[in-house]
Parts: C-alpha cells; structure tokens; sequence
C-alpha cells in the first residue's frame, strides 16, 4: 500500500506539473484534444495503458533496476 501511495503521489505531481508550468498552453492543448473524436482518444489510451503494462512487466520480471 506504501509503494501504491508513492506511486500515486509522483502521478499527480508529473500530471499536475505542466499546468502548474504552462497554463495557457495546456489550455490550447486540452482544447485540441476536445475537438478529436472519441475513438482516436480511446485508441490512443489504451496504447498509453499497453505501453505502460509492458513497462512494469518489463520492470519486474528482468529485475533491470535492482
């Protein structure tokens, strides 16, 4: 439950981080990402998520970083 938190933690921090730096161009940003379709954007999530699985899949079972 640590690890989980900590990771939580360092999401919100790395996710917060260009809103807090650059407001006005998260904003042009969001804007763009509010005029694709729906299906691009849950393509391209779920390639964010399989991108990720395989970064931790990786991780744990190389023992790369130990």
């Amino acid at each position: 439950m640590k690890l989980f938190l900590t990771v939580l933690g360092l999401l919100l921090i790395v996710e917060g981080l260009p809103y807090f730096a650059f407001p006005e161009k998260m904003q042009g940003a969001l804007e763009q990402i509010r005029q694709m379709p729906p299906g691009y954007l849950r393509v391209m999530g779920f390639v964010a998520m399989a991108i990720g699985l395989m970064i931790c899949y990786v991780v744990q079972r190389t023992g790369i970083f130990q």
